[in-house]
């Protein structure tokens, strides 16, 4: 019996989502296909009849994850009240929880350390990523590109140190302080 129409989509978007999620909260390299496609709910035989290989999924899972992020940051920033656009956007991304759901988070903190040593084709489409999350970041801050790009720096490095240390208080501290500078560099 066939499958029903959109059936090969719909799976692919599943193994798609499945990265993601794998890919933001172990990085790439120690990431098996068997490991997404079971997150996916499939086996591992079926993956070449939606990617040809890996790196294919990789650029395809940063171009979802990037989608999803953007998400979460513009329903912060349609909700906020009072304060400027950004400011929402700016706690939304340097907030205990975007820090701790990492399964859910912004992919920029997870693989930028990794991406420099992929392929072109992923490179390439990590960087137009990248080139849409600061234009994002630009335009709700109402600010030039070169402001979003030092605005998005703070915040990604900021997560990212935030992560990485295993005290409590300090990656708390590092929001704090991370939240303020990016609000007075949009201030300024």
């Amino acid at each position: 019996m066939p499958y029903p129409e959109g059936h090969k989509l719909k799976v692919r978007g599943k193994i798609i989502e499945s990265a993601a999620q794998a890919f933001r909260t172990n990085g790439i390299r120690d990431i098996s296909l068997p490991f997404i496609m079971k997150g996916a709910g499939l086996t591992h035989g079926g993956f070449y009849s939606h990617f040809d290989n890996k790196e294919q999924l990789v650029a395809e899972a940063c171009r979802y994850a990037i989608d999803d992020t953007i998400a979460y940051l513009r329903e912060a920033a349609e909700n906020a009240k009072g304060d400027p656009k950004i400011h929402a956007v700016i706690d939304y991304y340097l907030s205990q929880s975007h820090r701790d759901q990492t399964e859910m988070s912004c992919i920029l903190p997870a693989l930028s350390s990794e991406i420099s040593r992929s392929s072109e084709e992923v490179r390439n489409v990590y960087t137009q990523e990248l080139e849409r999350m600061i234009q994002f970041i630009a335009d709700v801050a109402e600010v030039d590109v070169s402001t979003g790009s030092v605005l998005l720096s703070t915040m990604v490095g900021t997560l990212v140190l935030a992560r990485s240390v295993n005290d409590p208080l300090l990656s708390d501290r590092l929001l704090a302080s991370g939240k303020q500078q990016a609000k007075e560099l949009v201030a300024s």
